[in-house]
């Protein structure tokens, strides 16, 4: 499966989960990201992550931090401004 059809369905269920944020695809095939949206859309979008869009291996997902009850201006500070969801390369 193609990182593009990859991108686009993890892309579709952030959008499906009404999630903003952001990943980047790094050279060695890792992925790295922000998500933010009401806890329990966060756990949503954990678990497709576990298990990964069809054809894709998932070797391990791991959230690094995770801040609860934040401001609309902190989590527009931590999106760099963007209203929406992009893959970064």
């Amino acid at each position: 499966m193609s990182v593009d059809l990859i991108e686009f369905r993890v892309s579709g269920e952030v959008q499906k989960l009404g999630l903003k944020g952001h990943v980047y695809n790094h050279d060695d095939s890792s992925v790295q990201g922000l998500v933010v949206g009401p806890s329990d859309k966060i756990k949503q979008f954990h678990d497709f992550l576990q298990k990964g869009p069809s054809a894709a291996t998932v070797e391990k997902v791991e959230f690094l931090r995770e801040s609860r009850g934040i401001s609309e201006e902190e989590a527009q500070t931590a999106l760099g401004g963007s209203s929406g969801f992009e893959v970064k390369r």
